[in-house]
């Protein structure tokens, strides 16, 4: 499935509003909860983690990873959080307006 431009960052985002992880840990959260629908290459995911970090809405720090290997954890700034709030809030006004469309009945006939 193609994402829609804007998604991904508020993709991203929400998969570090629960805990600190590394780039491997948001991409296979996103295909989790997606239940495979949507699935972040590396060449899509790495530069928007560098973008949102540069933006200062996530934050990077070196750790080790499960498989104790090195890998950069990324977290949500104060800043990063408050603009997840507004994505929530802007995507779901337009995931409602678009339920509003697809559930309205056919357009009568022009006369």
């Amino acid at each position: 499935m193609t994402l829609l431009p804007g998604t991904l960052d508020l993709l991203v985002l929400r998969a570090l509003a629960w805990e600190p992880t590394h780039g491997t840990g948001v991409g296979d959260w996103i295909r989790l909860v997606t239940g495979n629908a949507l699935t972040i290459e590396e060449g899509s995911l790495y530069p928007a983690l560098y973008r949102l970090e540069r933006k200062g809405w996530i934050s990077a720090e070196w750790g080790r990873s499960d498989r104790n290997r090195r890998a950069r954890y990324y977290q949500l700034t104060t800043s990063g959080r408050q603009e997840l709030r507004r994505l929530v809030a802007e995507w779901t006004r337009y995931a409602d307006a678009m339920g509003k469309v697809l559930r309205h009945g056919l357009p009568r006939p022009w006369v």
